[in-house]
């Protein structure tokens, strides 16, 4: 069977911060992301007016780089800052 390779099948390295909601174990991205949305619908974290909105609570602010409130296309971005590959 062929290996993936690249992009969201490539296994990465969750940071402390990240680890907190998702775990320290290497994960796909596409498993990190899958368990970011995990938690931010488990937390309710979805801005009820807005839902292309995610809020930030105290274990993601430090993820978002210190914002309250960022855009889940944003989110993915700041998500991968906090991981490195294996």
């Amino acid at each position: 069977m062929a290996k993936a390779r690249g992009g969201l099948a490539q296994k990465v390295q969750p940071d402390a911060q990240l680890g907190k909601i998702t775990g320290t174990s290497p994960l796909t991205r596409s498993e990190i992301t899958k368990k970011v949305w995990d938690y931010v619908k488990k937390n309710n974290l979805q801005d009820s007016k807005n839902r292309r909105m995610i809020n930030a609570d105290d274990t993601l602010r430090p993820i978002f780089n210190g914002q309250n409130q960022v855009s889940m296309f944003e989110m993915t971005k700041l998500v991968n800052q906090h991981v490195k590959k294996t």
